[in-house]
């Protein structure tokens, strides 16, 4: 399984042979997410403040490139929804050439994240987080596309939440009516038309119905066109960014927030495809396939990249099995591009709408962000905290914010699960009928001994609380036995904070024996000098050394 850690799974399956009937319904499962994916790449490109064709560029390139290299079978990659907050911040701050180099730069980042072999421990991320941000940004979306929605006529829309629906309600009474009833329409067509038939998907019979009507009716709506002009029907010869030094500082933590969500994103999407057809995706390979995406994508002048959870799960569907698909369904993309972009420009806006609320429908995934909020309160504090700040400042703050909030409830509940208490009571010599109940022979203890007992890892978490139990020792004995049979790692804190109380108590005449270190213990006791301080002779491997250890030190001490 090693050797194949960074072999991209369309080789393996070349290798093994992919059978014709298995490559027919690849090609069919790729023609349906090819044209799926069109409206969608339109869509998100627009939302995120850059021309419609930067989407489907995106889409073309980095679609082909995640495919080909991918650690997945079926992931499909391309422009995502998660992605519009980040790219149209950038858009505003740093300008199109600035979102090109983030691009580039993000895509370097995630590779490195897939060769330092971090793809399996960005899946730990809390699931609230995930909920929380995911939810926020479903918001978000559902937020920047009211003015088209409603066809408001209005300048631009402000970037914050609250000041944008300000702006959205002072314009309210500048509706139109005919855009309105096409963004509904979309809406309806694209969540029921399945009832009809699963085959065509209703987002593509809704622009082609919206486009036909505003086209021969001559319908008094905003399109693709009057906003944009021409959908250029060729893509250009890739361009190196001129990056250099201060371009880099200027630009290298939005390149991390595209790095880190597309990073999260892509895993989340390949676990929901391992999930549908019982899979096993390579998280690192999929990692230096989603940065080598990215960094195509930016020579190529598109936006960031990443596995599309929907668009994957719509391939697995459609009989989807192997990287073929998505390869199909990038060259149908360009083919699009090429052939129909005539066609393309003549898309309300309205439609495009119609098609991003709905989509913020099935992100928010409201069902699970109800269920969250029955559950413990610290992951109800991890849900609320994240999507309040995705909502109402940024998605970086909002999953730095998360990370941090979670790290230290997960703390608080590891230190809650270490337990330092007196161990003399276990050690009783006779039940109530006078027989011995020793679940392990243990000597008599020697009068002048104590010992205590730590269960879990003595980790910084939880050495404030071992540090507090054996300070406040009711008695300073002669020999204190530390137990540690069951902590099964310790840190340089704890280690730290057990170096302390060897001071401490050695100032009050007790010497402290431990007993019990498993090898990794004994492996941090030689890296941090622990044998030195106390001594190797005071550290044993089991409770009857130590006994006869701290008998012994009591006799020298007589």
């Amino acid at each position: 399984m090693k050797n194949n850690e960074f072999t991209p799974k369309l080789l393996t399956l070349l290798k093994e042979g992919i059978s014709k009937k298995q490559i027919t319904k690849d090609v069919i499962a790729g023609i349906i997410v090819g044209i799926v994916a069109l409206p969608l790449a339109i869509a998100f490109a627009i939302a995120s403040g850059v021309s419609p064709e930067k989407g489907l560029i995106t889409a073309v390139i980095a679609g082909l490139t995640i495919s080909a290299l991918s650690g997945s079978r079926v992931q499909i990659g391309g422009p995502t929804g998660a992605f519009i907050v980040i790219v149209y911040g950038i858009v505003q701050t740093h300008g199109i050439g600035g979102l090109t180099i983030a691009t580039f730069m993000a895509g370097f980042l995630i590779i490195g994240l897939g060769l330092a072999r971090l793809g399996n421990y960005l899946k730990f991320i809390p699931y609230p987080l995930i909920v929380g941000f995911t939810s926020g940004i479903a918001i978000i979306i559902f937020s920047s596309q009211m003015k088209d929605f409603f066809g408001l006529e209005m300048g631009e829309v402000p970037a914050d939440f609250i000041e944008k629906w300000r702006a959205y309600f002072l314009n309210f009474q500048r509706i139109n009516w005919i855009a309105f009833s096409i963004a509904v329409g979309t809406v309806l067509i694209s969540l029921n038309f399945n009832k009809i038939t699963s085959k065509i998907p209703g987002s593509i019979v809704a622009i082609s119905l919206s486009t036909i009507a505003v086209y021969f009716f001559e319908l008094p709506v905003e399109t693709i066109e009057t906003k944009f002009g021409e959908i250029p029907n060729q893509i250009s010869l890739p361009t190196f960014p001129n990056i250099d030094f201060a371009t880099i500082q200027q630009l290298i933590q939005p390149a991390i927030a595209i790095a880190l969500l597309g990073s999260i994103e892509s895993l989340l999407s390949a676990v929901v495809a391992d999930g549908m057809m019982g899979g096993r995706h390579r998280s690192n390979m999929e990692l230096v396939a989603q940065g080598t995406a990215n960094i195509f994508s930016g020579l190529f002048g598109g936006i960031p990249a990443t596995g599309a959870i929907a668009r994957t799960a719509t391939n697995i569907k459609n009989g989807g099995r192997t990287p073929i698909s998505g390869i199909v369904h990038a060259i149908v993309l360009l083919l699009i591009m090429l052939l129909f972009a005539p066609v393309a420009k003549l898309i309300p806006l309205s439609c495009l709408a119609g098609i991003l609320v709905v989509v913020a429908w099935h992100m928010g995934e409201w069902h699970h962000f109800k269920a969250l909020l029955k559950s413990n309160r610290m992951d109800v504090i991890v849900l609320l905290t994240t999507f309040f700040l995705t909502v109402f400042f940024d998605l970086i703050i909002a999953i730095e914010v998360g990370m941090i909030l979670s790290s230290f409830i997960f703390m608080k509940r590891m230190s809650e699960s270490t337990s330092i208490q007196n161990a003399m009571s276990y050690f009783k010599t006779e039940d109530e009928n006078g027989e011995r109940l020793f679940d392990e022979e243990i000597p008599e203890i020697p009068k002048g001994v104590l010992i205590y007992e730590i269960n879990g890892p003595l980790f910084f978490g939880a050495s404030q609380k071992f540090q507090e139990v054996i300070k406040d020792l009711k008695q300073e004995p002669e020999i204190l036995i530390l137990r540690v049979r069951h902590v099964p790692f310790i840190d340089a804190t704890g280690i730290n904070r057990l170096k302390e109380i060897y001071k401490y108590l050695q100032s009050h005449g007790t010497t402290i024996i431990i007993s019990g270190a498993n090898d990794e213990i004994k492996r941090e006791f030689l890296k941090m000098k622990v044998y030195e301080d106390l001594g190797k002779h005071n550290i044993c491997d089991n409770i009857d050394d130590a006994l006869k250890k701290a008998k012994d030190t009591i006799n020298e001490k007589k």
